[in-house]
């Protein structure tokens, strides 16, 4: 049923080259020739159009947020920039972009671009409409800045600033060719679009939670829109998805290192005392919709008859114990062997079918005091419109093994560290600018984090 509702057809616009695993984990990668919306020849350089454009700032002094001036005024420091610029990247002859040389500033304007559009176009596809901008009565287009001397990366009020980590070898490893990082940050885009921001009254800590578990959906999805990883995850993997593979990490920063899985086992219960990390308050959350995908893949499978009804149950009771992922390998293997084509569209299934109910129960959650639970009876009232409740069960049973049903999150324990969004440039908007007054803990903490 809900495929009839579904369409994510991109017709062809603009080409572009995009890595769907940052080069610095896979120096032997290439970049996968993608096409997004924009219309060809509608970008001038930059990359930029009417609704964002690429600026490589030269001598731009701090990242953008609040920051004390030398007369010890305080003042929020947000778009556009105004100074020198690096030369941007220009279209080829016939509009596109896939002809610029990684490991040059302009690759990395254009992926970064390229990267954002992409995201987009998947995202209004499932929520079958264009994302307005949150700040769009201040700001027409969307600045992406490359920043590498910034060691993060943020989305806010008229911004997406892309740092860079320094690698062990000493040599800056941007974010701008970072797929997986620049997807996340539009994902906190798309729910401040979807959502918006709570009142200080009215915000709860689930609420930052839910935007990080978000943010890493919106990446995860995005980057099963690559063919040749989703190629190469089934060939890896065999179907088995709890396998420990490319799909289930998140922000990497080296081959061997990951913020947070998807696959966890992380119940709400641990924070039952509080919390302190909102990225890791998201990952009972963010392991409930990892479940909910790899079920909903399965049962596409049995739809399939591509494995059979005690595969299926063994892959059920294996879902909570990783150790036991080689025990149900030699089935998956088997049966992958018998129709890789037959996977793979069941995979790209479950793919739009977690898009497409995300992306309406998000539209229809509020910001004021946003808990887990409200999420899932969002998912539950989506899945009986778009699907006759055929996935209600599953649905129930992530959420209750993951506790959401009746554990209540408690207190934040520790002030906001360094990686906190929840207390960022994220969140403020030009209302925030500070008149001359004795400042809120809030503004003295982010003065702090930016060295003022």
């Amino acid at each position: 049923m809900w495929r009839e509702t579904l369409d994510l057809r991109i017709n062809k616009g603009t080409k572009f080259r995009l890595f769907p695993q940052a080069p610095f984990l896979d120096p032997q990668g290439e970049p996968e020739t993608v096409w997004v919306s924009s219309p060809v020849r509608s970008l001038r350089p930059g990359p930029s159009d009417h609704r964002m454009l690429v600026v490589d700032p030269v001598g731009k002094p701090r990242p953008y947020g609040f920051h004390r001036g030398a007369r010890g005024n305080v003042h929020l420091y947000l778009p556009p920039w105004r100074g020198e610029r690096q030369p941007p990247a220009e279209p080829n002859e016939e509009g596109h972009f896939d002809h610029l040389d990684p490991g040059t500033p302009q690759f990395e304007a254009a992926h970064a671009f390229g990267a954002v559009r992409f995201v987009l176009d998947i995202w209004e596809g499932y929520f079958g409409h264009p994302v307005a901008w949150h700040f769009g009565r201040d700001y027409d287009r969307l600045e992406i800045s490359l920043f590498p001397y910034f060691d993060n990366a943020q989305a806010g009020f008229g911004f997406l600033e892309l740092g860079a980590d320094l690698g062990d070898d000493g040599k800056l490893q941007p974010f701008s060719s970072n797929f997986d990082i620049i997807a996340h940050e539009v994902g906190h885009l798309i729910i401040y679009s979807a959502i918006g921001i709570p009142h200080p009254d009215t915000e709860e800590g689930e609420y930052y939670g839910f935007h990080e578990s978000a943010a890493d959906l919106v990446a995860l999805l995005s980057v099963l829109h690559f063919d040749s990883l989703v190629d190469g995850l089934l060939e890896n993997s065999r179907g088995n998805l709890y396998t420990y593979n490319r799909l289930n990490r998140f922000g990497e920063l080296s081959g061997n290192d990951q913020i947070r899985l998807a696959s966890n086992a992380v119940k709400l219960s641990a924070f039952a005392d509080g919390w302190s990390d909102e990225h890791d308050l998201s990952e009972p959350l963010t392991g409930a919709m990892f479940d909910i995908f790899v079920d909903v893949f399965h049962e596409e499978l049995l739809d399939r008859a591509l494995i059979s009804d005690e595969v299926e149950d063994l892959a059920d009771e294996l879902e909570r114990h990783p150790e036991g992922a080689d025990l149900i390998q030699p089935f998956f293997d088997e049966a992958y062997a018998e129709n890789p084509e037959g996977f793979r569209q069941a995979l790209l299934d479950a793919r739009d079918y977690l898009g497409l109910a995300l992306a309406r129960a998000w539209g229809r959650l509020s910001p004021h005091h946003l808990n887990y639970v409200d999420v899932g009876s969002s998912l539950l009232e989506v899945d009986r419109e778009l699907n006759g409740g055929r996935y209600q069960r599953i649905i129930k049973k992530n959420f209750g093994w993951r506790e959401i049903d009746f554990v209540t999150v408690g207190p934040r324990l520790l002030p906001p560290g360094k990686r906190s969004h929840a207390f960022s440039a994220r969140t403020l908007t030009p209302e925030d600018q500070p008149a001359p007054r004795r400042l809120s803990y809030r503004e003295r903490w982010l003065l702090a984090q930016q060295g003022g």
